[in-house]
């Protein structure tokens, strides 16, 4: 099986289907109101019903009430929400659906701590730490900090690029890649060709 790419920060329909297009295995969309990327849950609706069978649609969320990811269930019905803040495994629990847990790469982090007690089907994210914000740094981290016997899917994100995927998949060997940033020409704005290409040197 070959690496599996998600485009993240996805702001409009049509920048979901170009990513389909250029073959993105999973769609990302953000609902925290701080990030750059932000979008309105009805617009998200939108987005999702772009996704393609067999194509996963990623719902991120940061710190937000258990009420608000309840109605985000039942009214975007992703393949998965992405906790991306400080949730603790009881929080990420209890609501019995797919999520993926994104752990933020501090430094003297214990990975293993930090992933444990988690039902996360989806796996666990790997980001850059940045004390104000929650994903988006388009910075990387010391990908060698990562586990390499896991038992768990593994998507690694943060400062990726078309000119760096490469080297982090031979490094991490990870399940799947996440970009944001990394395809934009600004915040919330891809490039098509920079989607198309990092996708292409993804799983080349």
């Amino acid at each position: 099986m070959g690496v599996k790419v998600k485009i993240c920060g996805i702001t409009t329909p049509l920048q979901a289907e170009q990513a389909q297009n250029f073959g993105a295995d999973a769609i990302g969309v953000v609902l925290h109101e701080s990030s750059m990327r932000h979008v309105k849950v009805q617009l998200a609706k939108d987005i999702i019903s772009t996704v393609n069978p067999g194509v996963m649609s990623i719902v991120l969320v940061v710190n937000a009430s258990s009420n608000y990811i309840n109605r985000i269930i039942e009214y975007l019905n992703p393949n998965f929400i992405q906790f991306h803040g400080d949730e603790s495994p009881e929080f990420c629990n209890q609501f019995n659906f797919p999520f993926i847990r994104a752990i933020r790469m501090q430094i003297g982090l214990n990975v293993i701590s930090a992933i444990k007690n988690y039902d996360a089907t989806g796996g666990f994210l790997f980001d850059s730490w940045d004390n104000k914000l929650y994903g988006g740094t388009g910075i990387t981290f010391d990908w060698s900090r990562l586990p390499r016997q896991r038992d768990f899917p593994l998507t690694i994100a943060g400062g990726l690029t078309c000119d760096n995927v490469q080297q982090a998949i031979t490094m991490v060997q990870p399940d799947m890649v996440d970009v944001s940033g990394g395809v934009e020409t600004s915040p919330g704005i891809k490039d098509p060709h920079l989607l198309k290409l990092f996708i292409e040197k993804a799983k080349r």
